[in-house]
């Protein structure tokens, strides 16, 4: 049976105005998944308007009582997480054990959010004088945008939602139009645990009709993104003209550095984690690896085994499922193409994968290693988002191979393998990425701060850091003597 989704606004399930739905497709079979509303510039500003509204009562609310509502869609998500997991599957194509650990991660960022009631706190400073206080409050902005993306699209909406709600916020959910129904299934649980409405909806559609739209539009206080790097360029141009704060999690080039003292075993393992979760698809995989001189053969060697031993194909039976659409998967075979017309070398995978014909025409393709790649090399430039990794021999100079690892445009995570305590403190000092992974794999933690330098974004998320993004400080002066205006020189404004 078909699927079709519509708009969610004002606590009700929506037809858009224009009548028109959008093809989603499975990327396992290449077969069409559903149908989900295409929203018009007037739908826009009905959910906006709605969640507007809205924002006035919820914030009356304490955070306690707003902790509740999280709560009670925490226990919504936990009895019904097979189903998630299984949209998951279908909708992204994830492995299941990777799409359990994404229900695990709503879940786990939900109750980190919602244990925040009571912990949004003020400061009381001293004034200018003995009987002057001021009173610093942190309050909410109003209405936020959330532009979710489809690589991780139930961990990031619980990323987004979360802190903005328990801090007063109201949502507005605009997920990518490659996994609409993962966000659908959320906000249906958001109005079953009784949500005020108004308080999320979830507008799907052409960023093309509504992008600019939303960005710009004078009653959205907060825009976060989880995406490209060019989208988020654009939306700080859109978004100029209302002043909203941004908070944008970008594109990513991690550099994995197993140096000659590293445990070999260990960082294989978990390079097989940073590359192939997901398909590669992650902004913190390994995109550039740099391996000593003296191990390099034995970790390329060692790499390749591993990365043999992964089964590819239907994600509810393999290790490795497809590719999000046929795009990726000509950027990512455009990226092989590239490297090798350069120079590298493919030692192992390259190309789509043989796979029974169920699945011929899913966007499926090889994990893929090439060796002999240059740090000016497309493939050590640009974000590939896909199961190809590129090594290069390094030498025994620690500080070049900082400097190699920090020559990005982006600066979101990075790893490094060693035993030696010294360099992974220099390493932690000197490499200029938002996030540091030594001797261990990702992701970041709900309690880690998620952030990224350059072009990878601004601002972040997780942590209380996370959560103070999602409000502002408020000054309230007081003068509380008898004769306020003893002494004073007072304007003689009229």
């Amino acid at each position: 049976m078909e699927k079709i989704q519509n708009l969610f606004i004002n606590g009700e399930w929506t037809k858009p105005s224009s009548e028109e739905y959008l093809d989603k497709y499975n990327p396992t079979t290449g077969e069409l998944y559903g149908k989900f509303a295409s929203a018009s510039r007037e739908d826009v500003d009905r959910s906006i308007d709605s969640a507007y509204d809205a924002q006035k009562k919820w914030e009356r609310l304490t955070s306690v009582e707003r902790s509740k509502y999280l709560y009670k869609l925490i226990d919504l998500i936990s009895q019904d997480r097979e189903y998630l997991t299984n949209i998951l599957m279908d909708e992204v194509g994830k492995p299941r054990v990777e799409a359990e650990e994404e229900v695990d991660g709503v879940l786990d960022q939900l109750q980190y959010y919602a244990e925040f009631a009571r912990k949004i706190t003020g400061d009381v400073v001293e004034g200018t004088k003995p009987e002057r206080i001021i009173y610093q409050y942190k309050v909410p902005y109003g209405v936020v945008l959330a532009i979710t993306p489809w690589n991780f699209p139930a961990a990031m909406v619980a990323r987004k939602i979360g802190p903005a709600l328990i801090s007063g916020n109201t949502v507005i959910i605009k997920p990518s139009s490659d996994t609409p129904f993962v966000a659908g299934w959320i906000v249906e649980k958001v109005r079953q645990a009784g949500f005020p409405p108004g308080t999320v909806n979830l507008i799907t559609g052409k960023g093309s009709v509504i992008g600019d739209y939303m960005t710009s539009h004078k009653k959205i206080s907060v825009i976060t993104l989880t995406g490209e790097t060019k989208t988020g360029v654009q939306i700080m141009k859109s978004s100029s003209s209302i002043m909203a704060k941004l908070i944008l999690e970008l594109g990513g080039k991690a550099p994995f550095i197993v140096w000659k003292d590293a445990d070999l075993e260990l960082a294989a393992r978990v390079l097989m984690w940073a590359k192939y979760w997901n398909s590669g698809q992650s902004c913190i995989a390994a995109e550039r690896l740099y391996v000593h001189e003296d191990v390099y053969d034995k970790f390329i060697n060692l790499f390749i085994e591993k990365t043999k031993t992964l089964r590819i194909g239907d994600p509810r039976t393999n290790d490795m499922g497809p590719l999000i659409n046929s795009g990726q998967l000509s950027k990512v075979s455009s990226f092989v193409e590239s490297a090798v017309s350069e120079g590298a070398k493919i030692v192992f995978g390259g190309g789509k994968p043989q796979l029974p014909d169920k699945f011929s025409k899913g966007f499926f393709y090889m994990p893929t290693i090439l060796t002999g790649v240059k740090q000016n090399m497309k493939i050590f430039r640009e974000e590939i988002f896909g199961p190809v990794i590129g090594a290069m021999k390094v030498s025994d100079d620690f500080d070049e191979v900082i400097d190699l690892a920090n020559d990005s445009d982006y600066g979101l995570a990075s790893y490094l393998f060693t035993k030696d305590i010294s360099l992974a403190m220099k390493a932690s000092r000197e490499i200029k990425f938002g996030e540091l992974y030594i001797n261990m794999p990702g992701p970041e933690a709900s309690q880690g701060y998620h952030t990224g330098f350059r072009m990878s974004g601004q601002a972040g998320e997780n942590s209380k850091y996370g959560v103070e993004e999602y409000v502002k400080v408020k000054n309230v002066y007081i003068d509380y003597s008898k004769d306020s205006t003893k002494g004073e020189v007072i304007p003689p404004y009229t």
